[in-house]
Formats: structure tokens, sequence, C-alpha cells
């Protein structure tokens, strides 16, 4: 195997290693739910990704030809990671605060956990 391509493999599966280690480490000591929310988010996928990085090139140098596998569990995971942080910053307002605690938006519509949408004018009800 190329010297460049092994140097490639080890940068990118030490660089995943500290994001790993960082996201695991912050997920264990940030104090509540809300910091706790970014550090497997945002860390982990990065080590997670730098893994599937490593993965791809070894493959590719082993058999010259591309793995699309490891393509696939990438895209999957950067549009579930952010959705699913989505979802747990959603749940947390829900569950631990009130409309009166947050600034307003400025907008039509308020914060999505606890405003419904403004009524729809009769004439565009169909």
């Amino acid at each position: 195997m190329n010297f460049l391509i092994e140097l490639l493999i080890s940068f990118s599966l030490v660089v995943s290693g500290i994001f790993g280690f960082v996201g695991s480490f912050g997920l264990l000591k940030l104090r509540n739910t809300m910091q706790r929310l970014h550090a497997p988010t945002k860390a982990t996928t990065l080590g997670v990704g730098g893994v599937l990085i490593a993965s791809m090139a070894y493959f590719f140098a082993q058999t010259g030809s591309l793995s699309i596998h490891e393509l696939l569990i990438t895209l999957f995971l950067f549009l579930t990671a952010p959705i699913s942080a989505n979802f747990i910053a959603k749940a947390f307002m829900t569950r631990n605060l009130s409309q009166d605690d947050l600034p307003p938006t400025g907008r039509d519509y308020g914060w999505a956990p606890f405003d419904d949408p403004p009524d729809t004018p009769p004439d565009a009800r169909g």
C-alpha cells in the first residue's frame, strides 16, 4: 500500500478518535441536556465520519474500486443526527420550559413546541 494512503488512513483514524473522545467526554461532563446535546451530535458525528473516510481510503487502496457503502452510511448519519438533535431539543423545551421562559421570535410563528400556527383565513380553507 502507498505510504500516502496509509498516512491519510492513519490521520483520519486519529482525528476521528479525538472527535469521538471529545464527544463522549462532553456527554459525561456537561451539566444539562441542552449542553449535552451538542457533544454527541457534533463531535461524535465527525468522529464516525473520519472512520468512514479511513475505511473508504483503505478499501480503495486494497481493491482499486470505491466502496459506496461508507458513503451511504455517512449520508445517513449526517441527515439523521441534526434531526434527532432537533427532536431532543423540542422535547426538552416542552418538558422543562414555558412560553414565558423563551425570547420572542419576531415572526408570525412562535416556538414550535408551544405555538399553533395562526388561523387560516376562511376564504383559503376551500
